[in-house]
């Protein structure tokens, strides 16, 4: 598979402070973050940040050695359980100590007929669409600097038609229609924040979805990624349909982000069952034949999405088994211990597509560098500079 997208491959010369030439000496240049965003749901670590719980300061730590790109929740219904109380503090403590470990933040989701507040559901529903886009302004200003990512609308195709238990954003969609209801609520994310990352996320990855994408782009609404699930508790996609989804998603040209993966290490779910939150279990547990299919099964998909070019982020729903339908669709398990399937993760990451090497500069101070775009640390001696190898790299790079 073609990776030479994900490279920055250019002849480059190096100066120092003086604009003199650094001729005939060796450059170390040690990648220090990807540009791709390899992400992973972040739940994990409120329990250390907020209440030093050192179990999971464990989990935290493997987390970090593989991820560059965190999910944190904003369900309203757990976000501000009580009207006017939301948990802002929490999560500016948390997306704090991603961002110091280098780390992105996305923000899921803004809007959603699951886990909605039920209080919204006193109100009629012009006042619940004036709260819905009063809490998107909240937010998106609030974390502004923070959080510049954000799951907007989550799982619109299916909104206006759940009937599993009464909602108010639900309720909205259906006077609105799904693409009033978009176009409102992107239109204030945009205004609160225009540098922001906004994404249109759904689990449906048929034509049902492309032709509401579409209607939305010609509508102006403001969708910057296309967000696509990926949950694959009843088995592996394969190969064949995550190109036919690749296919029928890339041809608006924007960029795409896999936004919720998961591949279970045990049995499957039957495929009679429609919902996977339907599925209840008082235990999943792993197996040592599941955890290779897993290991596999990521790899694969991993080198699919990170060959093609419009792909920008791929987010492992789960990083620890037990979690989501208690399923076993983490990378470790229940007792912190890793599984082959994070094994195989971290050396394609942090290994396979790193860039850590050693170049020696030609008589005029030019060098060939082939890297994997990202942030650096690039020394020469007792000079060194940070600075991110990407497409807007010039053809000097100067220590200062």
């Amino acid at each position: 598979m073609d990776i030479s997208h994900r490279k920055i491959t250019k002849r480059i010369r190096f100066k120092d402070a003086g604009d003199n030439a650094i001729a005939n000496r060796k450059i170390c240049i040690k990648q220090t973050g990807h540009e791709f965003l390899f992400g992973c749901g972040a739940f994990d670590f409120f329990p250390y940040v907020m209440r030093g719980v050192e179990e999971y300061k464990e989990i935290t730590d493997k987390w970090l050695e593989v991820f560059n790109y965190a999910t944190l929740p904003f369900y309203w219904g757990m976000f501000e359980r009580e009207e006017g109380k939301p948990d802002t503090e929490i999560l500016m403590k948390t997306s704090g100590y991603l961002i110091d470990n280098n780390v992105k933040v996305k923000g899921h989701t803004l809007c959603w007929h699951t886990v909605c507040a039920p209080w919204l559901l006193e109100y009629d529903n012009q006042t619940i669409m004036k709260k819905q886009l009063e809490r998107i302004e909240r937010e998106v200003t609030d974390f502004k600097g923070r959080i510049d990512i954000w799951d907007v609308l989550n799982e619109a195709v299916i909104m206006p038609k759940f009937d599993k238990y009464d909602n108010a954003v639900t309720r909205i969609c259906r006077e609105k229609g799904r693409l009033g209801l978009i176009k409102e609520t992107f239109e204030k994310a945009h205004e609160c924040n225009p540098e922001a990352t906004l994404i249109l996320n759904d689990f449906n990855t048929s034509k049902d979805y492309a032709d509401l994408i579409d209607e939305c782009l010609n509508a102006g609404v403001p969708i910057n990624a296309i967000g696509i699930q990926s949950h694959q508790h009843q088995g592996y996609w394969g190969k064949e349909k995550y190109e036919e989804v690749l296919d029928r998603f890339s041809s608006f040209g924007l960029p795409l982000h896999f936004t919720e993966n998961t591949l279970v290490s045990g049995d499957l779910i039957p495929g009679y069952i429609e919902d996977l939150n339907d599925w209840q279990v008082e235990e999943w547990p792993s197996t040592p034949e599941g955890e290779e299919r897993q290991a596999k099964e990521a790899e694969e998909i991993y080198r699919i999405l990170f060959s093609h070019p419009l792909v920008k982020a791929v987010t492992n729903w789960d990083f620890r088994d037990g979690a989501w339908l208690k399923a076993p669709g983490g990378l470790i398990r229940k007792d912190n211990s890793i599984k082959p399937s994070y094994e195989k993760l971290k050396n394609l990451i942090r290994n396979e597509w790193w860039t850590d090497t050693e170049v020696i500069t030609d008589s005029e101070g030019f060098v060939e560098i082939d890297a994997f775009k990202g942030d650096y640390l690039i020394s020469c001696d007792d000079l060194q500079v940070a600075i991110s190898l990407n497409d807007k790299l010039g053809d000097e790079i100067k220590f200062i």
